[in-house]
């Protein structure tokens, strides 16, 4: 069992890893979903042993659903957050990370520099 849960904590720290877009940039709702997938694992294998019923892949489960959904949520408002939307001189729009100027991206996904 213990093998089963360092493996479902490394698959979400190996996921996390991945969670780039094309150009570079973090992606944190996938990243914090991951780690948080990971944590909710490890948490849930814990306490279903503590609760006596010997139980402990339903409550890695559970955990990992809910620190799943948990770090998901928080990474997404983290990628509002980390991105600024603007228009041009012709009325297009385009986002910015970080307030910067030098990594700009149309609303289809291109990079606008």
């Amino acid at each position: 069992m213990k093998r089963a849960i360092i493996a479902i904590a490394g698959a979400g720290l190996l996921a996390s890893a991945c969670a780039s877009d094309p150009y570079g940039n973090s992606n944190e709702t996938v990243r914090q979903g991951a780690i948080g997938a990971g944590i909710g694992a490890v948490a849930g294998a814990i306490i279903g042993n503590n609760v006596g019923d010997g139980n402990a892949g339903t409550g890695a489960a559970i955990g990992a659903v809910v620190g799943g959904a948990a770090g998901a949520i928080r990474g997404s408002q983290q990628d509002r957050a980390n991105q600024q939307r603007y228009r041009d001189s012709q009325g297009r729009y385009y986002y910015c990370y970080d307030g910067r100027q030098t990594e700009c991206y149309w609303e289809n996904g291109q990079r606008r520099y």
